[in-house]
């Protein structure tokens, strides 16, 4: 069975390929999720922060904003204490600091979900690539959601993680055209 040649021989990360990556995500909570655990992952490898996710999962409370908004300076010091997840102090401060932009947005827009996928009109793009240095690491549309994610307050959301976001939860479909998982429109 082919897949997209970023994946290895890990279970895991074939799961992961094979059931997540690319298919359309529009739950507020796994979004936010996605969304923190990708900024997490600023200067690594998705597959590092994937082997964690249960551990973060654990320590962030399944990333319920309601309970993140309430974080003080003893659970972040708890949090850097924890060798189940990534140690930065930065972006620990970053998990609480998107919890309460997220309720902003949900304020405004009535929901993540809408916000966030109405920079791609509600609906994924999918790609056509063939070859993997086709793939960008970054788009008009990962910059302009940065930039805006940025203005609202969100930390770790610059546009090669906001991209790598996209595709995460299926904004776009960036499996190889000779991936199994691929998608003929």
């Amino acid at each position: 069975m082919k897949r997209c040649n970023w994946v290895n021989s890990d279970p895991l990360y074939i799961y992961y390929h094979d059931h997540e990556w690319g298919v359309p995500v529009y739950d507020d909570h796994k979004l936010f999720e996605m969304l923190n655990l990708e900024g997490a992952q600023a200067g690594l490898s998705w597959y590092t922060i994937l082997k964690k996710r249960e551990n973060y999962r654990e320590a962030f409370d399944a990333f319920d904003p309601h309970k993140i908004i309430h974080y003080d300076d003893q659970k972040v010091a708890e949090l850097l204490q924890n060798e189940g997840i990534i140690r930065n102090k930065r972006k620990i401060q970053a998990v609480i600091d998107n919890a309460h932009a997220y309720f902003r947005i949900r304020e405004e827009f009535g929901s993540f979900s809408l916000y966030i996928w109405h920079f791609v009109e509600g609906k994924p793009i999918i790609n056509h690539f063939n070859y993997p240095e086709d793939v960008p690491s970054s788009t008009e549309i990962s910059s302009q959601m940065s930039k805006d994610l940025k203005r609202r307050g969100f930390k770790f959301v610059g546009p090669t993680i906001c991209y790598a976001y996209m595709q995460a939860v299926g904004m776009v479909n960036d499996h190889l055209t000779d991936c199994f998982c691929y998608l003929n429109d």
